[in-house]
This record gives C-alpha cells, sequence and structure tokens, in this order.
C-alpha cells in the first residue's frame, strides 16, 4: 500500500517547499486560505497511516511540506503525552513553535537530502518564518485531535504513536 500524497499544488517555494494557503490566525508568507482543507488538515487527516513508512517518494513540493508536518506531529506528540490537560497542552505547543528549530540547508536538520539549501538570507527568514507559521497552526488544531473533550486527557489512540518514527527520522536531537 503507498503513502498518502498531498493533493495541494503552489505556485510559490521555499527550499523545495510549496509555499500553500493556511487557515491560518498566525501571521507569516503563507497566503491566507479560502476555508477549504489545507496542509496542515491534510498532514493531521493522513499522519497515523504515513507515520508506518519508513521511506516516502515525493511527488510533488507539497509533499516535502507534508513530510515536516508529519514528522513535527510526532515533536507535538512527545510533548503532549505529558501534559495533564489541554489547556497545559495548548502552553506547551506555544513553546515547541516558537522555540529555535534547524531548518532544510542547516547541519542538523535531518532531510538535508530532499530539501535545497535557501539560496539567501532573505530565503532562510522566509523559510524560517512559514515553518513557524505551520508549527503554530499545526499545534493548535492538533490540540483538538488529541484531547478529549469529556475527560481533557491526551487520547490514548493518538498517544500510541508517540515513539513511531516516520521515514526512522526526527526532528529533535537524539536523546530529546
Amino acid at each position: 500500500m503507498p503513502a498518502y500524497h498531498s493533493a495541494l499544488s503552489a505556485p510559490s517555494s521555499l527550499c523545495k517547499m510549496a509555499v500553500l494557503p493556511i487557515n491560518t490566525k498566525f501571521k507569516g508568507p503563507a497566503p491566507p486560505g479560502d476555508g477549504n482543507n489545507d496542509i496542515i488538515d491534510e498532514a493531521i487527516y493522513y499522519f497515523k497511516a504515513n507515520v508506518f513508512f519508513k521511506s516516502y517518494e515525493i511527488k510533488s513540493e507539497a509533499d516535502r511540506v507534508l513530510i515536516y508536518l508529519t514528522l513535527y506531529i510526532t515533536e507535538c506528540l512527545k510533548k503532549l503525552q505529558r501534559c495533564s490537560s489541554k489547556e497545559n497542552g495548548k502552553k506547551e505547543m506555544l513553546n515547541l513553535a516558537i522555540a529555535s528549530f534547524v531548518i532544510p540547508g542547516d547541519a542538523g536538520f535531518p532531510l538535508n537530502a530532499m530539501y535545497s539549501k535557501p539560496s539567501s538570507k532573505a530565503e532562510a527568514d522566509s523559510t524560517r518564518a512559514y515553518l513557524t507559521q505551520l508549527r503554530q497552526e499545526l499545534g493548535q488544531r492538533l490540540l483538538e485531535s488529541v484531547f478529549d473533550p469529556q475527560t481533557d486527557k491526551p487520547s490514548k489512540w493518538w498517544m500510541c504513536f508517540v515513539k513511531r518514527k516516520f521515514m526512522d527520522k526526527s526532528l529533535s536531537a537524539p536523546g530529546q
């Protein structure tokens, strides 16, 4: 069974990643969405199926965004498993989204072979802003999926994926 791919496309890109419209209130270089499903909806929807794959064939620049978001969801789940409530989780997601992180081209970025290095300081800044915007919005939407509204605890059906490694990669350094 093949992995799920993004159905979205965009006219512009940063480091071989499509700059896709996002339905968000967070500021950044992504164009505003039109209310339909966006890349973040796709990432959350396909996460449970795609996380089992050890390899992933890239068919479009939007797939590179999907790969990054899938890896980021894993990082989010690691943080959320220690949260006692949705409010606590909201703080953790905000801190994780704005924390220092590597971008394509940096020495610690786990997928440098699939992405291109920024061609200029301006492209590097735009890439960092785009990824920050994606991380902020994904973190907030993931809370709605992961936390059970009745118990205010993380769902075991999401937490069972904490130890899974998509493509045997992780956005965090070893030991974190």
